[in-house]
């Protein structure tokens, strides 16, 4: 029960499992070159964890308050780190998603240290490196084998986008949200466009690439 309270053995505890923990969740994001790394991720956890350790104290030294006000702050303030690390690039891709929950639930994992809830901490903790890491090969299989995919392709002079989308469906692929990229035209006066596609039939991603890429007329195709 000791540990449960404000203590300076507890303190102590807290703080380094909060390092631990969330240098854990954030070495994985670090080794893939993510914007939030090792250090933010322990940051964020051990900043998550005092914030909690300084309203359980005020509350339990002097008996008034609310122990969990600022920890309620937490959960909403940390929205906008997380918003810093998603960003839309040139061709319409969000990254920084996974980034984003992931530094939402070190917070959340912070929080849980600092109130002494540990064993919430640890599986939650466990919990997260276990879905951007192990589940990572699941969800990359499962999103290869949807039928609908985002695509950018590259249209020479030589063919009309109208004979294109034709020759799309012509091949029992039906095609949508077709947007020309303004300013990605290269020098060989290529067009180039970003669209939504969807296989009538089950295929896998690279087969579907692989029958548009022989429609006369495309310079260049690549998968969203």
């Amino acid at each position: 029960m000791e540990m449960r309270m404000v203590t300076e053995l507890s303190v102590v505890f807290r703080i380094v499992a909060a390092v631990i923990i969330g240098g854990l969740v954030g070495m994985e994001r670090g080794m893939k070159n993510r914007p939030a790394g090792l250090r933010t991720y322990m940051l964020v956890c051990v900043g998550a964890c005092l914030i909690m350790l300084t309203n359980q104290y005020v509350f339990q030294t002097y008996g008034t308050g609310d122990p969990v006000r600022m920890g309620a702050q937490v959960v909403s303030g940390i929205g906008f780190l997380g918003a810093g690390t998603i960003v839309v690039t040139r061709r319409n891709q969000i990254k920084g998603l996974t980034t984003a929950a992931g530094l939402w639930t070190a917070a959340g994992v912070g929080l849980a240290l600092g109130i002494g809830f540990y064993e919430a901490a640890v599986i939650g903790g466990l919990a997260v490196f276990v879905v951007i890491t192990l589940l990572q090969r699941m969800d990359n299989s499962m999103h290869r084998k949807t039928k609908v995919m985002d695509i950018y392709v590259e249209l020479t002079e030589q063919i009309l986008l109208g004979d294109f989308l034709r020759a799309v469906r012509d091949n029992e692929i039906e095609i949508s949200n077709v947007q020309r990229e303004q300013g990605a035209d290269n020098t060989a006066g290529n067009r180039a466009y970003i669209a939504t596609i969807k296989g009538n039939k089950r295929r896998h991603h690279t087969e579907l690439l692989e029958i548009l890429q022989e429609i006369p007329g495309v310079a260049y195709l690549e998968e969203l």
